[in-house]
């Protein structure tokens, strides 16, 4: 039984920080390492999201998507629906596909976190943001 047809001697197996595509963001760097054209996953997407102090990525959601975040470095006020929790290095969050989330960095130092994202391929949009509807405008104050 084959499990898949390619071989690990295909180019999009294997990934060099050179090969990572990185941009710019208002709310922190993100160094995209597997998403679609960039590795052959078709069901996973990996970025590295380096947030400066003080910075935020306001209340959106996936409507295709869930996700996964996971903390390197520093700490995370990190919102699921209504829920919120502070996340240090080594801990996550669950997001399920279609629920609203947030991310702020509200600490002195930078934020550094994965973002592990499924699917790869989906039709529509990748983020919708909800930041400026209720009751997500006033559930909490936005980043600077």
């Amino acid at each position: 039984m084959q499990l898949f047809a390619m071989t690990c001697a295909d180019p999009l197996c294997f990934l060099t920080a050179a090969d990572a595509i990185v941009e710019p963001s208002p709310w922190g760097q993100h160094e995209w390492l597997s998403r679609a054209g960039l590795t052959a996953a078709e069901q996973l997407q990996l970025v590295r999201v380096t947030m400066p102090p003080g910075k935020g990525h306001a209340f959106h959601l996936h409507p295709a998507m869930e996700e996964i975040i996971y903390v390197i470095a520093g700490r995370a006020e990190q919102w699921v629906d209504r829920a919120s929790r502070l996340l240090g290095p080594g801990e996550i969050a669950h997001i399920p596909r279609g629920v609203v989330h947030a991310t702020y960095n509200t600490s002195d130092t930078g934020l550094i976190f994965l973002a592990l994202l499924s699917t790869a391929q989906f039709e529509g949009p990748a983020l919708v943001d909800v930041s400026c509807e209720e009751p997500w405008a006033s559930l909490r104050a936005p980043a600077r």
